[in-house]
């Protein structure tokens, strides 16, 4: 499954109403370690096909950054039926991330 670019106008839609497991990567194309984390994302979202994976720019959807208390990035949510499951920050590895998503 390829990863869904989300953005102020279909955030709701993709994500609070979306059914089951929803990961959403905040991040920014100037940031560094998000660049780094970029190919593992894409991964996962040909690996985990139970999960929908998303990708969010902060500095397109800074209501969205700040609502979620996105202070720094990558940060990276999951969520399951529309709540917020987990939430951690920085960058880990594919299969740290593949682990935590499973829960």
């Amino acid at each position: 499954m390829a990863v869904v670019i989300l953005d102020s106008n279909n955030f709701k839609e993709e994500v609070l109403d979306a059914k089951g497991k929803v990961f959403v990567d905040f991040y920014a194309d100037w940031c560094g370690p998000c660049r780094m984390m970029g190919p593992v994302v894409e991964e996962l979202a040909e690996e985990l096909k139970d999960v929908k994976i998303c990708k969010i720019n902060v500095d397109s959807a800074e209501d969205i950054a700040r609502n979620y208390d996105v202070m720094s990035i990558p940060t990276f949510i999951l969520f399951e039926d529309g709540n917020i499951k987990n939430k951690i920050v920085g960058g880990r590895s594919k299969e740290e991330m593949a682990e935590w998503i499973r829960g």
